[in-house]
C-alpha cells in the first residue's frame, strides 16, 4: 500500500494570530484554548449604563461622540452598540488590557464634563462584559 508523508494539517498554528502562546501540544490543550478570533485582534468587551435614558438627552448624539473619542485615547474600538431607552453603550476594545472597569469610566466620564451633557455614567454602571443583541 502507498503511503504518503503528511508535511501540513496538524494542530499546530497556521495562523499568525495575536497571541503569542507557542506551540499547542496534544488534545487536550486544543480543547483548552478557547475561542480563537482570525479576522483581528483579541477585543475586550465592556458594557457602560447611563444615568438615564439615551432618548431624553438633549444631544445623544454628540454624547456618544464624546464618550467613544475619550475611549480612543488609550485604546481602539472595533465596534459598539447603544440602546437609547436603557442607556447601555456595549464596546469591543483592543488591546486587550488596554481598559479596566475603572479606567474606562474614568474616560467615559470626561464626556459628560466636555459635553455639557447631565447624563454620566455611575462607576457601578460598568460591567467587564456585553452582549451585543436585542439592546434596548
Amino acid at each position: 500500500m502507498a503511503q504518503f508523508t503528511k508535511v501540513n494539517g496538524t494542530t499546530q498554528p497556521v495562523f499568525a494570530l495575536d497571541v503569542a502562546n507557542g506551540s499547542i501540544v496534544g488534545t487536550a490543550n486544543v480543547a483548552a484554548q478557547g475561542p480563537v478570533m482570525l479576522s483581528g485582534p483579541q477585543l475586550q468587551f465592556f458594557s457602560l449604563t447611563a444615568n438615564a435614558a439615551l432618548t431624553n438627552a438633549g444631544n445623544v448624539n454628540g454624547y456618544l461622540n464624546n464618550v467613544l473619542q475619550a475611549i480612543q485615547q488609550n485604546g481602539t474600538i472595533a465596534f459598539y452598540q447603544a440602546g437609547a431607552t436603557a442607556g447601555t453603550i456595549n464596546l469591543a476594545i483592543y488591546p486587550s488590557g488596554a481598559y479596566t472597569t475603572a479606567t474606562l469610566v474614568a474616560a467615559a466620564q470626561t464626556a459628560n464634563a466636555t459635553g455639557g451633557l447631565n447624563i454620566g455614567i455611575p462607576t457601578g454602571n460598568v460591567s467587564a462584559t456585553a452582549s451585543f443583541t436585542n439592546l434596548a
